[in-house]
């Protein structure tokens, strides 16, 4: 059975504490968002376009673009690493994440729904309808798993995977046939180019998505050990299931509609941070998020400065180093990660 293990964390070190890697990220965080807002096609000085006149080119660069785009990409990152860890709670297992078991897909499908019926649909109402076909998506993956007797470790990913790209498919074929082949590319490869102030001001919903994610942390830790553990202490599994995939589907959503599908962040950060705290989600959380919110933004700037001055999406950069975290976990056997 893939199950999250363990009613108790494992042990975790002194040294290792909570605390001290919350000042270790948050520091590299800085360090990282700071060299994001340096680095672009035109060149310029932090400090100077400071103190530099509010009308001036240098200054309009960095806060019309550079610091929306850095912002962003810190709240898409924090939020889909923790969608992806409630993901793996709500599957049972750590091999899972909004990217791999269709719900991101079913994300854009959502786009291209819009596109074709409604283009002229507000932004909230294109969130609306992206978020309802997301959680239409992860509601059926939760479906088909319930309906696996003895699933290991292994086919929760495969189900997740095969189901993605069925809906994948799917989406090519209406997209297809509609002529908008191009549009459902770019919004299944996350890019934050084009990112600028007014245009990712969604993404705070995601914020306040991840911080209600924080504070019912202690109950996501529960459902992850099963519906009969979680019914036994008190804990309500239908609703706080419902409240996993209102969650996940909302953060998913907001990310796809600003950016475009964000591949393996959700898988890469959770599995990273339980090596430091183990299963406690209260104290996982806050590591996850600042750790999505470095991956994000380590991602774009390694995609803006392969090219210079042109740019690599940093979702190609995700998956490349999703992929192998993906590979690494496999290779360290089903009854130490799943």
């Amino acid at each position: 059975m893939s199950s999250i293990p363990s009613a108790e964390a494992r042990h975790v070190p002194a040294w290792q504490g909570t605390g001290v890697w919350l000042l270790i990220l948050t520091v590299l965080l800085l360090i990282l968002a700071l060299c994001s807002l340096n680095v672009g096609a035109s060149r310029m000085s932090l400090v100077n376009a400071l103190f530099a006149d509010p009308d001036d080119r240098i200054s309009r660069i960095l806060f019309a673009s550079r610091v929306p785009r850095t912002l962003a990409l810190m709240l898409a990152g924090a939020a889909l690493a923790v969608a992806g860890m409630i993901m793996q709670m709500m599957a049972r297992n750590r091999l899972v994440e909004p990217s791999t078991v269709g719900t991101a897909e079913a994300a854009a499908l959502g786009m291209l729904l819009v596109a074709v019926l409604a283009p002229g649909l507000p932004l909230w109402g294109r969130l609306l309808v992206v978020a309802i076909v997301a959680a239409l998506g992860t509601l059926l993956f939760l479906s088909i798993l319930k309906r696996i007797p003895l699933r290991s470790a292994l086919i929760v990913p495969l189900v997740g995977l095969v189901l993605a790209g069925v809906i994948h498919a799917g989406s090519a074929l209406l997209a297809h046939h509609v002529d908008l082949l191009q549009s459902l590319r770019a919004w299944g490869s996350g890019d934050f180019s084009a990112v600028l102030r007014g245009r990712y001001e969604l993404l705070w919903i995601a914020a306040g998505l991840t911080l209600l994610a924080c504070l019912a942390a202690d109950r996501f830790t529960v459902i992850g050990m099963g519906r009969d553990f979680a019914t036994n202490v008190g804990v309500n599994y239908t609703r706080l299931m419902g409240l996993g995939i209102v969650l996940v589907s909302l953060i998913t959503a907001c990310v796809v509609v600003t950016a475009g599908v964000i591949p393996f962040l959700g898988l890469v950060a959770p599995n990273l941070i339980r090596l430091i705290t183990g299963d406690n989600l209260r104290r996982a959380i806050p590591l996850v998020a600042l750790l999505g919110a470095a991956l994000m933004l380590a991602a774009d700037l390694l995609g803006r400065l392969l090219i210079h001055p042109f740019e690599v999406p940093s979702s190609a950069i995700l998956a490349i180093l999703g992929s192998l975290v993906f590979i690494v976990i496999l290779l360290q056997g089903r009854l130490r990660w799943a």
